[in-house]
């Protein structure tokens, strides 16, 4: 007698895989894997197996940690939920309860509102300095300090990291050093051949490139990202298959994105550079011939009614988020640096009048005029 219609239901439908070999990696939507019996599923805890439960691993998740690794020239790479899951898992590689971080004063407020009300809560200290100036960097190390973090580029003024200078400071003192390296990318930057042990990408951004997903991947030193990994899955802050599989997707048009965005990026910094009602501009013109990320900041003038300046911007978008392939404005004051208390705001330059311009793959043209309009009309 064949399987009546509820259990057919269920177990009639399922397609063997073995002699099926797809040109993309095939979306494994699963939260578990099946075994055939006890033997094997006993070879998995003996390392005879892969894959058990995709909270503890899952190919798609592992193959983005795998290609970002290979991008950033490091030995091992691991995704996560999320860019802060991703930087508190490198965090938590290196330090404990009673350790001590120096992290750069300029970095994401996100990044800095983790370290300062979340991680203190657990007996882990963070002194927060300038990276202008590593003889500062250096007066600030203690006994119990362990790890320097800082960002490549930073976020929102785009000071490019003086990498050499950390590594060297790290070695004297044998630390440990995380970088994001979310706005270079490794299309601009590699910080692990220069000596980082722990880089991060919060891959919702240029990685996955279409703001559809929110991940994180950590990449670096072999025995730091295993501790990593264990934190994402003991901690919960695994990344779903789907996700993966979409970030693996964008991740292919990776450089050609980049180079479109970060010339186009070049290209409207110098434009709005010669703007009378532009106080300043925000970008690293000196890095690369073709530009160093796609990133430009600028501070309006004060003669320019910010408000009605981001109301008159038209198809560009005003959004919390960068790095998609169209064209964003977002305001740090009020949105990636809220948490950020006002007299720390004040010291970096972050005000009113700032805004953080994502590059798209526009026209040049078109971005430029679009922001010119802009700027005409709110003056």
């Amino acid at each position: 007698m064949g399987k009546r219609f509820e259990t057919e239901i269920l177990h009639g439908s399922k397609k063997s895989t073995s002699k099926i070999t797809s040109k993309v990696t095939p979306i494994y939507q699963t939260s578990a894997f099946a075994f055939k019996d006890l033997d094997e599923l006993e070879g998995y805890y003996q390392g005879n197996g892969q894959y058990l439960y995709s909270r503890v691993g899952n190919p798609n998740t592992d193959e983005l940690g795998e290609a970002v690794a290979r991008l950033e020239c490091a030995p091992a790479g691991v995704a996560s939920s999320s860019g802060l899951s991703a930087i508190l898992a490198g965090v938590l590689a290196v330090v404990k309860n009673g350790d001590h971080i120096i992290a750069a004063d300029d970095l994401y407020g996100g990044s800095y509102h983790m370290l300062k009300a979340e991680l203190d809560q657990f007996g882990i200290e963070t002194t927060f300095v300038s990276f202008n100036n590593l003889v500062e960097v250096e007066k600030e190390i203690k006994e119990n300090t362990k790890l320097l973090y800082t960002e490549s580029i930073t976020n929102p003024l785009l000071r490019v990291e003086n990498i050499k200078g950390v590594v060297d400071l790290a070695r004297k003192h044998q630390l440990n050093t995380l970088v994001d390296n979310t706005f270079a990318t490794p299309y601009h930057c590699q910080p692990y051949p220069m000596g980082i042990d722990l880089v991060v990408h919060s891959a919702t951004k240029y990685i996955g490139g279409h703001s559809d997903v929110t991940i994180g991947v950590l990449t670096g030193r072999e025995d730091l990202v295993a501790k990593a990994r264990a934190k994402i899955v003991n901690l919960g802050t695994n990344v779903s298959p789907f996700e993966a599989w979409l970030t693996c997707r964008g991740l292919k048009t990776l450089a050609l994105r980049m180079k479109a965005q970060s010339s186009n990026a070049k290209k409207l910094a110098e434009a709005l550079s010669s703007n009378p009602f532009v106080e300043k501009v925000y970008y690293p013109f000196e890095q690369e011939e073709e530009g160093y990320g796609a990133m430009v900041t600028i501070e309006l003038s004060k003669k320019v009614d910010t408000n009605l300046f981001f109301g008159s911007l038209g198809w560009i978008k005003i959004a919390p988020t960068l790095a998609g392939v169209e064209t964003t404005v977002s305001h740090p004051l009020t949105t990636s640096h809220r948490s950020l208390p006002q007299e720390a705001c004040e010291a970096l330059g972050i005000t009113y009048e700032v805004v953080r311009i994502s590059v798209g793959i526009e026209h040049v043209e078109d971005i430029i005029t679009q922001f010119e309009k802009a700027i005409e009309i709110s003056h």
